[in-house]
């Protein structure tokens, strides 16, 4: 499973135009699921990110994490975190989750991550979207449940 967190001041998601979710201050985070993730992938990915310090403290050091600035989660399934780019310039996505495994696999992540008393916004598995947010930081971080030490 790969994550990819993004800080941000605001977001929102739209489907057809209609903002479906927003969240102010937190996390946009992207979700990508491919073939032999597990249950225990979605557990490591959805504990880093509950716990991910990337928020400044009195002393501008990034000592803080969600819960600790009332911070809240924007979800968004993205199949494409696992293109393959070797061969010619067209990606390939082969070594992405069947889109029913990995929707399932994806709602498990966000109730993992409402778990750890987050909100949790979420776009729409599947659809073409338009996330809109501000980026504070810059700040992205990417996690890979491979490089896990569970």
């Amino acid at each position: 499973m790969r994550i990819i967190i993004q800080k941000a001041k605001k977001a929102a998601v739209k489907v057809d135009e209609k903002t479906i979710s927003s969240i102010d201050k937190g996390f946009v985070v992207f979700v990508g699921i491919t073939h032999d993730d597990s249950q225990k992938d979605a557990d490591y990915c959805a504990r880093k990110v509950a716990n991910m310090r990337l928020f400044e403290d009195q002393d501008d050091k990034t000592n803080l994490s969600l819960a600790d600035v009332g911070g809240s989660v924007l979800s968004i399934s993205q199949f494409t975190l696992y293109a393959n780019t070797r061969k010619g310039n067209r990606p390939s996505f082969v070594n992405a989750a069947d889109p029913e495994v990995a929707n399932n696999l994806y709602e498990y992540f966000n109730e993992q991550l409402r778990s750890y008393d987050l909100v949790v916004e979420t776009g729409v598995f599947g659809a073409h979207m338009e996330i809109d947010f501000i980026n504070d930081g810059p700040m992205t971080i990417l996690i890979d449940s491979r490089n896990k030490d569970i």
